[in-house]
């Protein structure tokens, strides 16, 4: 992955074979503390969803690299993935990979580095191809946020307890959300309207 400071990205990865990324509510947890341990020290989190089998994370990079740390953000998700896979393994014991080689990390406002991609959305399909307007980062952040529905895991995004979308819309005082940093990059549409 090549991420660079003062941009936002969108990181996400899978598990191998459709496993099951989380087994209990505080497999979800535990997966919650090592984002704010393991990225909350180079980059400000501005929406992240926890799935059965894939997470997504929206991050601001502040820095790639801290004086006081071994690792730079890079490795940092690295060592956040394969701890995680060895509590799992030793939690439900077994052995292997857990998540897909390699995770991925698309640049969400730099433009010429989107590729086309296509989603389906309540309001039909989603493309990301270069237009004057649009707004990248809110793209990925409902998208990020309409994960649980669209998986038909809730009827509703609120009802989802491992998603930011409670953080930003019912109320929920989350400790992860970079709250500045998310109305600075997602702008002012993102201040004046609910998006869902």
């Amino acid at each position: 992955m090549v991420l660079e400071e003062g941009y936002v990205y969108h990181i996400y990865n899978k598990t191998n074979n459709h496993m099951p990324l989380f087994y209990s509510r505080e497999n979800y947890l535990f997966f919650l503390d090592k984002f704010k341990y393991h990225i909350s020290p180079f980059c400000s989190i501005l929406a992240w969803c926890l799935m059965p089998t894939h997470f997504h994370l929206m991050v601001y990079v502040n820095k790639t690299k801290i004086d006081n740390r071994k690792e730079d953000l890079n490795s940092s998700i690295g060592k956040m993935l394969s701890s995680y896979t060895r509590s799992i393994q030793k939690q439900q014991k077994i052995t292997g990979s857990i998540f897909q080689n390699h995770t991925k990390a698309k640049c969400l406002n730099q433009i010429e580095s989107l590729s086309p991609n296509y989603w389906q959305t309540e309001f039909g399909t989603q493309i990301n191809i270069e237009q004057d307007g649009h707004n990248y980062p809110l793209i990925c952040f409902n998208y990020i946020h309409m994960n649980p529905v669209a998986d038909c895991m809730v009827h509703s995004h609120e009802d989802w307890e491992f998603s930011s979308y409670r953080d930003y819309f019912n109320g929920r005082n989350g400790k992860l959300i970079d709250y500045d940093r998310a109305k600075e990059e997602l702008g002012e549409i993102f201040i004046s309207l609910n998006n869902f």
